[in-house]
């Protein structure tokens, strides 16, 4: 019905029923403007090429402020042969500004800056060079002409984050809880930066620090966990090497703490020439060693492999007083040769030579010899 014709096709509710659809035919094919309408009421308009893909600008309207008024424009954006590209602006019904972005050829944001109903900044996000004027002074608030700090508001219209920004880039950012206090703290700088997260109360919970690189690359250095009473409990920590011609992270320590402020364990990496050592030393709650050991770590062609870990050398145990109570001693692939058991008075109790088919052979002790 529609072959060769040129024209607006319209589309209605019945027999002369309110309005639907139009669509614009060029010799039979639907190429340009297409319209949709909501009980007759425009809703939504754009363009089509050849295709069939959105080209062109493209307007979303919301009903009427009053019957029989115009629809009010909410949204308008460019589409590049159907990916959105360009300039994006949205409108709040009673028409002040929304959101404005702007996006590449690939339909990524660029920059967005977003607003609340009465006006009030919601949000903010940089590109690296001012694109969102005239809509917005990005030029300004972003840093460009100068280190800049912006607030941005939640829907209640209190501030929710405090932003500083140079030459486009986030140097601070401060979140807020409801209260007002800090929730979150991001300082970054040319060559690393740090975050941190805290509780309602103000106690801070977390830490993060790492370096940052020409190539864009951020390689963490440093973890820390708080108990929600303020003590640390655990922190991590990384050195930075390069690996074919990357940076990253290679662990070096792992400790944490009772919450009386004690030791708990503390593990610690070392590379060699041959082989990779896991120490670790664990402790009782009064601050005495509890025990120590090494462990060869394991390696699955390019990556860590934690399943193939394997004890080497002497692994010890003490008690509260600290002293030494039991011994095990471990060759270079990880299979158990002696074992020996200590009284408080450090009077050997057992003390075992272990066999590679597990069975053993006991010296003298306390016990009796073949104990």
């Amino acid at each position: 019905t529609t072959k060769d014709k040129t024209g607006i096709m319209r589309c209605r509710d019945g027999v002369n029923g309110p309005l639907q659809r139009e669509q614009e035919l060029q010799q039979g094919r639907f190429v340009g403007a297409v319209r949709f309408y909501r009980d007759g009421v425009l809703e939504r308009d754009y363009r089509v090429n050849e295709k069939g893909n959105r080209d062109g600008v493209f307007r979303e309207y919301a009903p009427p402020v009053v019957p029989g008024g115009k629809p009010v424009l909410v949204a308008e954006e460019t589409a590049r042969n159907g990916r959105t590209a360009g300039l994006s602006r949205r409108w709040h019904p009673t028409g002040t500004p929304k959101r404005v972005a702007v996006l590449d050829d690939a339909e990524r944001e660029v920059a967005v800056v977003e607003f609340h109903a009465d006006g009030r900044l919601a949000d903010l996000r940089c590109g690296d060079r001012p694109v969102l004027a005239p809509d917005f002074d990005d030029r300004t608030a972003c840093g460009f002409a100068g280190e800049a700090a912006v607030a941005a508001y939640d829907s209640k219209g209190a501030v929710k984050s405090r932003t500083a920004y140079r030459r486009g880039s986030v140097i601070r950012r401060e979140l807020l809880w409801a209260s007002g206090a800090t929730r979150e703290l991001r300082e970054q700088g040319a060559d690393g930066g740090s975050e941190k997260s805290f509780a309602a109360d103000g106690t801070l919970r977390h830490e993060t620090q790492w370096q940052s690189f020409a190539d864009k690359r951020r390689v963490q250095t440093l973890d820390r966990e708080f108990h929600a009473s303020g003590p640390r409990v655990r922190e991590r920590r990384w050195r930075v090497v390069e690996r074919d011609g990357r940076n990253e992270g290679e662990l070096v320590s792992d400790e944490s703490w009772y919450l009386n402020g004690q030791p708990k364990d503390r593990t610690l990496y070392a590379s060699g020439p041959t082989q990779s050592l896991r120490t670790v030393t664990r402790f009782h709650d009064n601050g005495v060693k509890a025990g120590e050991g090494a462990w060869a770590l394991g390696q699955s062609g390019n990556f860590r492999d934690y399943r193939t870990d394997r004890p080497v050398g002497t692994h010890r145990s003490f008690d509260t007083a600290g002293k030494l109570r039991a011994e095990s001693v471990y060759d270079d692939n990880g299979k158990l040769t002696r074992e020996r058991e200590l009284d408080a008075d450090g009077s050997v109790l057992r003390d075992d030579e272990v066999f590679e088919d597990g069975s053993r052979k006991s010296s003298g002790s306390k016990r009796g010899v073949g104990t």
